[in-house]
């Protein structure tokens, strides 16, 4: 019998910095999901990816002196590194830059365009660069951007427009026709009652004041705009294109998906321009949309300006990857922002996994090693109320879990195997199986107590592997049976352990943490970065204050004509190049800081001008003897000579 399908992704996120612990979380909430569903007997098809396109990242990598793709490349490889790390299952990783989408975005955008649904116009209103959305006046808050807060730019140009309007109805009533479409329930009111009641603007769909994107196939002055690009990677990813004659089979089977995983941020493209764009394509829409809520560092967003950023992959340094994800799904709310600090992820990783899961699995094998030579015992009946409950206990546990997880509430189905394994421990302490031992008479007792504190922690290993799938495999390796086969399925009653088989090696899962001497630690480092920040920062200042002279001494300057015969960077200072001169009468060191215009190939075998009487300084431990000439403060130019400009004359 063929399984039934789940079409799960995320969003796609932007290529343009290494994500933090927000951006992480949805990997891991959805890998979460996929890995859940798949323990439900789901054939499951999980796809995530990043959006490469777009004016932010053509002037990131203008800045950075690389191309475009380049940029990408290296942001995107940052990003793969980070997912794989944290332990994400996904099947597809789609790049907007990829071919196949590239190829199928220009079919999808030339097919709206035939029948309709898209026209030429030109654009004037407000632009947000950091969001790539533009706003009406009515629509900017305090004269900036309503989603992000940050300034906005006026804009006015030529460009395609997508008639969002034609379908509003339509969206409207299918809305109201499939509650749950939009989850939580607080998003779909605030879709409808913001934006779709009140009508809908057309929609702009192509740029034309940069190049980096996929063209407009009949018009290479335009390239396709985010929404467009980016939104349809959820079809494109499984084969989808417009020219195909017959869709593909990954496509005929998983499409429409079954959720989209995504930030509350941008609910309403997911929920207003997608659905559009799909029912202009004539193609069924998801069956449903949930929009998460972000983590907060503390009450604050994440902000690099602020320096409150935590990456997940360097918290799994510390707290290992399973630790990182259990943090992550266990502490965001269903509706409202999580909260992450160092010492919330101390507090919870000590009490849930190594006081609670950790020391249930570690004192349980080794009891059961200690009395039965680590053999599983035969469970007798007598009817004893503690076993009752407990079995009780963990047959309620997987009905709620299951409950919880269906309705996307994940830190409560968490919550629901810690309340199991708290229940285990109390049953550790009602039966004291130490005293048990004590008299042979008491054997069957023991046993039977033994096996049905391993039986639970069976139950715990299925339900933690959607959240901890590392944890998990070694649980069942403990308790000496085979991960394959463990989901679901064999929960439905309570005493499926084997009996008569050996467990395995014990070993701890977590090492209780000594927080207060790693936040000391943490703080430690977080000074030392700040002070070596500092210093680059002084040393930077210090290379722009030499060119500050009196005027009474401007006489007293020595201006040389030089040619720049080596270049190099300036290690622990991003804004420094090491310049080697050639005075014709004598070599010398030069620091200067212009490496954010300037790469070394772009300056050696140039003729310049130096002042060459300047005293020495030292920067980051360079010597420089002198200071080039440049103009310009937001973009710095060095100042070149002719070619044949004899070298070490006196410029006057």
């Amino acid at each position: 019998m063929d399984k039934p399908k789940f079409y799960i992704t995320t969003a796609i996120p932007y290529a343009s910095s290494k994500p933090h612990f927000g951006n992480t979380y949805e990997v891991i909430m959805t890998d979460a999901y996929a890995r859940y569903k798949r323990l439900g007997g789901y054939d499951v098809f999980f796809m995530t990816g990043t959006d490469e396109h777009g004016k932010k990242i053509e002037e990131a990598a203008a800045k950075a002196g690389v191309t475009p793709q380049q940029y990408a490349d290296n942001i995107t490889g940052q990003l793969r590194q980070v997912w794989d790390k944290m332990g994400a299952s996904y099947d597809h990783f789609i790049r907007t830059t990829d071919d196949y989408h590239m190829k199928a975005v220009e079919a999808i955008f030339k097919k709206l365009y035939d029948q309709g649904d898209i026209y030429k116009s030109v654009y004037e209103g407000w632009y947000c660069t950091p969001d790539e959305s533009f706003y009406t006046d009515s629509q900017l808050v305090d004269g900036k951007c309503p989603d992000c807060g940050r300034e906005v730019t006026r804009a006015h140009e030529e460009a395609y427009f997508f008639k969002m309007s034609k379908y509003a109805p339509r969206l409207i009533q299918h809305i109201k026709d499939h509650p749950g479409f939009i989850q939580p329930e607080s998003r779909e009111k605030e879709m409808l009652n913001n934006f779709l009641l009140p009508g809908l603007q057309d929609l702009c769909v192509t740029r034309s004041t940069f190049k980096w994107g996929v063209p407009v196939p009949f018009d290479d002055k335009h390239v396709i705009y985010v929404w467009i690009d980016a939104l349809t990677n959820y079809i494109t990813g499984l084969g989808y294109n417009p020219d195909n004659e017959e869709q593909p089979e990954l496509f005929r089977k998983y499409w429409p998906a079954d959720v989209h995983i995504i930030g509350k941020d941008i609910v309403r493209f997911h929920t207003i321009y997608w659905p559009i764009i799909l029912m202009a394509l004539g193609l069924p829409l998801p069956e449903k949309v949930f929009g998460h809520p972000w983590f907060l560092f503390g009450q604050d967003k994440m902000s690099k300006s602020r320096g409150n950023i935590i990456y997940a992959d360097e918290l799994a340094d510390i707290f290992g990857v399973d630790g990182v994800r259990w943090y992550a799904l266990a502490e965001m709310p269903y509706g409202n922002d999580g909260s992450i600090t160092y010492e919330n992820v101390i507090l919870r990783y000590n009490n849930d996994l190594a006081n609670n899961l950790g020391n249930l699995v570690s004192r349980t094998v080794a009891m059961n090693k200690k009395y039965f030579g680590g053999v599983i015992q035969t469970p007798e009946d007598t009817g004893d109320e503690t076993d009752a409950a407990l079995k009780g206990k963990a047959l309620d546990a997987v009905a709620a879990y299951r409950a919880q997880m269906d309705d996307y509430h994940i830190a409560d189905a968490c919550a629901t195997v810690m309340d199991m394994l708290d229940a285990a421990n109390k049953y550790i302490d009602l039966n004291a199986p130490w005293v048990l031992a004590k008299d042979e008479a008491n054997k069957g007792r023991l046993g039977t107590v033994l096996y049905n504190l391993l039986e639970t922690i069976r139950f715990a290993a299925v339900m933690i592997t959607p959240a901890m799938p590392e944890t998990a495999a070694k649980i069942f390796a403990q308790l000496g049976i085979s991960g394959e086969g463990q989901d679901f399925g064999v929960l439905n009653e309570f005493g499926r352990l084997p009996s008569g088989i050996p467990n395995g090696e014990g070993q701890t899962l977590f090492m209780r943490i000594d927080g207060a001497k790693l936040l000391a630690d943490l703080a430690a480092k977080k000074e030392a970065a700040e002070k070596e920040k500092e210093a680059a920062e002084k040393a930077a200042k210090a290379i722009e204050g030499l060119a500050k002279i009196e005027y009474d001494d401007f006489m007293k300057t020595e201006l040389r004509t030089a040619q720049v015969i080596e270049c190099e960077p300036v290690k622990r200072a991003k804004k420094l190049l090491k310049l080697t001169l050639d005075l014709g009468y004598e070599k010398r060191v030069v620091v200067s800081g212009i490496a954010q215009w300037y790469k070394p190939e772009d300056l050696i075998g140039k003729k310049i001008i130096v002042v060459a009487n300047l005293k020495p300084a030292t920067l980051c431990g360079v010597e420089s003897n002198g200071m080039i000439l440049a103009s310009g403060e937001e973009t710095v130019r060095v100042v070149f000579l002719d070619p044949e400009t004899p070298l070490g004359e006196r410029v006057r």
